[in-house]
C-alpha cells in the first residue's frame, strides 16, 4: 500500500485530499502542522507527501527544508494559495517535487501524485521492475527471469520498501516499526535475519544490492 502524508492547517481541506486518496487506493493520513507532520513521519514511512506553505509556527518551506535534510528521496508536492513565481522558486530550490496553486482539482492532484510516484519509481499499480526482479505488490509475487521465487510477506514488504527508495538509509527501528509494529517486543536483530534471508534467496537479482550501514541500517544500491 501506498502512504502519503497530507500536510495542511485547513481541516476539511485535509480530509478531503485524504478521502480522495483513500478512495483511488492509497493510504492517506493527515497532520494538521509539520510538527505533527514530523511525529507521523518518525513513526511511520510514507512515500509520499502533499504539504501547504502557510502553516502555523512552522511554515511548509521550512518544513520542507527539514524533510530533505534527512530524506532526499520523497517526493513533496506543495499545495498551496501563494500564486507568485518567488514562492514557486523558493519551493523548488529547496527540493520540491511540483507545485498546485489552490483551489485544486482533485482529479488534477490525483495525475499528479502518479507522476511523481513513477518518477520515484513506486508504482500505483505497486510493481517494481529491477533488473531481471519483478516485485508484484498487488499478487505478493517475485519473479526472476520469469521464475517465481517463493517469499514471505514479511521479507516481500521489506524488500520492497527498501528498492523503492535506491541509496535510502533505513534504519533497523524503521524497518522494525513499519514491519512488526511499534509495541512489539521482538529485537532488533529480527530485521538482520530477515535481511540475510532475503539477500539469500535474491542472490540471482543482477539490478541491486542491499548494503549494511555500519550502526545505522540498511539501504538498496541499484547496480547498472
Amino acid at each position: 500500500m501506498i502512504h502519503i502524508l497530507v500536510v495542511d492547517d485547513d481541516e476539511k481541506l485535509n480530509r478531503t485530499i485524504c478521502k480522495w486518496l483513500n478512495d483511488v487506493g492509497v493510504e492517506a493520513k493527515g497532520a494538521l502542522n509539520a510538527k505533527d507532520a514530523f511525529e507521523e513521519m518518525y513513526n511511520s514511512l510514507y512515500d509520499l507527501i502533499i504539504s501547504d506553505i502557510m502553516m502555523p509556527e512552522i511554515d511548509g518551506f521550512v518544513f520542507a527544508e527539514k524533510v530533505r535534510e534527512v530524506n532526499k528521496h520523497i517526493p513533496i508536492l506543495f499545495v498551496s494559495a501563494k500564486d507568485d513565481l518567488p514562492s514557486k522558486q523558493k519551493g523548488f530550490q529547496i527540493g520540491i517535487d511540483d507545485y498546485m496553486v489552490k483551489p485544486i482539482e482533485l482529479a488534477e492532484l490525483e495525475m499528479r501524485v502518479r507522476a511523481l510516484l513513477r518518477r520515484a519509481n513506486i508504482e500505483m499499480e505497486r510493481k517494481l521492475t529491477i533488473g531481471n526482479l519483478v516485485l508484484d505488490a498487488d499478487a505478493m509475487t517475485a519473479e526472476i527471469d520469469g521464475e517465481e521465487v517463493p517469499v514471505a510477506t514479511r521479507e516481500f514488504n521489506i524488500l520492497y520498501k527498501l528498492l523503492s527508495y535506491p541509496k535510502k538509509i533505513f534504519t533497523r527501528a524503521q524497518l522494525m516499526d513499519e514491519f512488526w509494529g511499534m509495541d512489539t517486543d521482538t529485537s532488533l536483530r529480527a530485521v538482520d535475519v530477515y535481511i540475510t534471508k532475503i539477500r539469500d534467496k535474491f542472490s540471482a537479482c543482477d539490478g541491486f544490492e542491499i548494503k549494511t550501514v555500519r550502526g545505522l541500517g540498511y539501504k538498496a544500491v541499484l547496480v547498472s
